[in-house]
């Protein structure tokens, strides 16, 4: 069959290193993809927010399964305009997708099906979020932009004063844009955080394997949070913590997206803080995340694209459930100077074919490009070097060792991915 996979991170290099590997993978596209992705794919020069180009790509080249990545053209209804021209896509459409494009929305249909989250309240003025703040008992609060803002719209704030800040960049400042017009605070939680991500066709619903993503830019969790800095899996849960999070997260976020008319088809990410009072849902995504596919697919040994195919057809339950390498897997990001915040792009990468890359080490692409015959920089995150180990100490250094291999002007990146595992 031929597929297209849509979007230019380190998500979709995976996706396709890993869709490639499918016997019933005929032909595989990647649009636009990165220089990464162009090792296992046909890179297509079509942007992934350009829907009406990636249909008629997708109609004219008999494309057999079209498989989403990024979060934008999922709420922006790219699912629904593939289903007009009657071609398969997976992912959520744009009702479902909107469970990651509106934080409030979120929020509000845990609160309407009492599923397990943090207190929260959400404003649209200013003065309104600044009385509130005011008016509370000062501590530690989340501050969130309500729309979509690439991993970068969450504050963790320690006080009301630092609060304030977080909001104004949002609702005077328009740091987010339109993303940024409505502020979600929530209460802050304490615990340890954990992803679940969960494929679902709207009925059957089969849980991947559970990851820990680090999202601060800096070790020790300290700084800004950001789209991702690395990821361990799998991570110890109890028992009774793993069932918790599927009967009382899992299972009714998808009932709920059905009773309200947006069936859910596609990959649910569930960021969760396991507490002493249980889980609690921090934040869902309408895909899989990015970095944890990475070192989840590189465990993956079950054949994905019939998984895929099967989820976008509404018959999931045909399916086994999926086989996994019990191995450790880390992943470590590799980042520009200045991010999250601003980067100089352009900037040569050298070292790559030093690594020796194969089932158990594999460097995904990011955030780069080819200029001229050199490999450059072309994002904040760059590299995701990604490897397996008996244990986690064994998967770190193999990461790390080939980090060190690599090296661009300004690469920073955290040593401790994985370390409290």
């Amino acid at each position: 069959m031929k597929v297209l996979v849509v979007g230019s991170g380190g998500r979709e290099h995976a996706l396709c290193w890993k869709i490639r590997q499918s016997p019933s993978c005929t032909r595989l596209y990647c649009a636009p993809g990165n220089p990464g992705v162009a090792t296992v794919a046909d890179r297509v020069d079509i942007a992934a927010d350009d829907i009406q180009g990636l249909v008629r790509f997708a109609v004219a080249e008999k494309i057999d399964l079209t498989v989403i990545g990024p979060e934008a053209p999922l709420c922006a209804g790219i699912v629904d305009e593939f289903e007009k021209q009657k071609r398969l896509c997976f992912g959520p459409n744009k009702l479902a997708a909107e469970i990651e494009g509106s934080k409030a929305f979120a929020r509000e249909l845990c609160r309407r099906h009492r599923i397990p989250g943090p207190d929260f309240w959400t404003f649209e003025d200013h003065l309104l979020a600044r009385s509130f703040l005011d008016n509370r008992e000062d501590g530690p609060i989340v501050v969130k932009a309500s729309g979509l803002a690439a991993g970068k719209g969450v504050a963790v704030c320690k006080n009301s004063e630092e609060a304030k800040v977080a909001a104004a960049e949002c609702l005077e400042k328009g740091r987010f844009g339109k993303s940024g017009a409505t502020v979600v605070f929530e209460e802050f939680l304490e615990g340890t955080e954990l992803s679940l991500i969960t494929l679902t066709d709207g009925h059957t619903i089969v849980p991947l394997e559970p990851a820990r993503d680090h999202k601060a830019v800096r070790d020790g969790d300290q700084g800004p949070n950001t789209g991702g800095m690395g990821v361990v899996t799998p991570v110890p849960v109890m028992p009774r913590m793993a069932q918790q999070v599927e009967s009382q997260i899992v299972f009714p976020t998808v009932h709920a997206m059905n009773r309200e008319g947006r069936r859910y088809r596609g990959f649910l990410y569930s960021g969760l803080m396991l507490t002493t009072q249980g889980p609690r849902v921090l934040e869902y995504n309408c895909r899989l995340g990015d970095p944890e596919t990475q070192p989840l697919l590189l465990r993956l040994r079950s054949d994905l694209l019939p998984l895929l195919l099967a989820t976008a057809e509404g018959k999931l339950e045909t399916q086994n459930a999926p086989e996994w390498d019990p191995r450790v897997a880390v992943c470590v990001i590799a980042c520009s100077a200045g991010y999250p915040g601003d980067c100089k792009t352009g900037v040569p990468i050298f070292g790559l074919d030093r690594v020796a890359t194969g089932d158990d080490l594999q460097v995904f692409h990011s955030g780069t490009a080819q200029r001229g015959g050199d490999l450059v920089t072309a994002g904040g995150r760059v590299l995701a070097v990604t490897a397996l180990g008996a244990d986690v100490a064994a998967a770190r250094k193999r990461a790390y060792d080939a980090l060190r291999s690599v090296e661009f002007a300004g690469m920073h990146y955290r040593n401790d991915i994985g370390l409290r595992a």
